[in-house]
């Protein structure tokens, strides 16, 4: 289903845990993907040095373009490049984020995140990135999405095309408000990948929460 008529509505984007080696989040990973529909997988260094970054990259990014799931390597353009990456994730920096505009799009995706308040949203806006991420990775440790990113994510799916990511909490339930602002695409961490959860059957859970509460995209 990832890579053949996806969902017209909000779809999951995975993001990888701190704490994670390469080959434990693989196995994850190949569990989570079995669960159902997943549009993407943005990987941040999560406090990797370089060469364990690289490694853990080049173990994930073929595993999902695979399964059809586009593979966004956050912050280090080098490691995007030599892994074949689909694309870039730049936090917060107008003057990085153009720069990587102009180096990588159309060739790769490259989207942006770190914006806290609309004035922040709307100056990465103007560099008209690929997405915008509302959300800080490692911040889902509630069960909840937090609110300024629930209302941060309504405001831009009401006013600006960009499509926008926004970050759910650690509960797969919490993907029915995210859906309900509006956003494209809702991103999801520990609630599938934490300690003691069946990555395969939250997948799916939130794909089943998906399909039975999110607002329909019209065409």
């Amino acid at each position: 289903m990832n890579a053949v008529n996806p969902p017209k509505r909000c779809r999951i984007v995975l993001i990888p845990p701190a704490g994670e080696t390469a080959d434990g989040f693989a196995a994850k990973f190949a569990a989570a993907i079995a669960g159902g529909d997943i549009a993407s997988i943005i990987l941040p260094a999560n406090g990797m040095d370089e060469a364990t970054f690289q490694d853990f990259a080049e173990k994930v990014v073929p595993m999902a373009q695979d399964a059809g799931i586009a593979a966004i390597i956050a912050e280090d353009t080098r490691i995007a490049g030599r892994v074949k990456a689909d694309g870039v994730h730049i936090e917060g920096d107008k003057a990085a984020l153009a720069e990587a505009i102009e180096h990588f799009q159309p060739k790769l995706a490259v989207g942006a995140g770190g914006a806290k308040t609309r004035d922040d949203a709307l100056e990465l806006g103007e560099e008209r990135p690929d997405y915008i991420f509302f959300g800080r990775f490692g911040y889902d440790n509630k069960p909840e999405p937090h609110s300024r990113n629930l209302s941060l994510g309504e405001w831009w799916s009401e006013m600006i095309q960009i499509p926008v990511i926004v970050l759910a909490g650690s509960d797969i339930a919490s993907v029915e408000p995210v859906a309900a602002t509006g956003a494209d695409f809702v991103a999801l961490s520990s609630a599938v990948f934490a300690e003691g959860v069946d990555p395969k059957a939250a997948v799916a859970g939130a794909n089943a929460i998906l399909d039975e509460t999110a607002p329909i995209f019209e065409d």
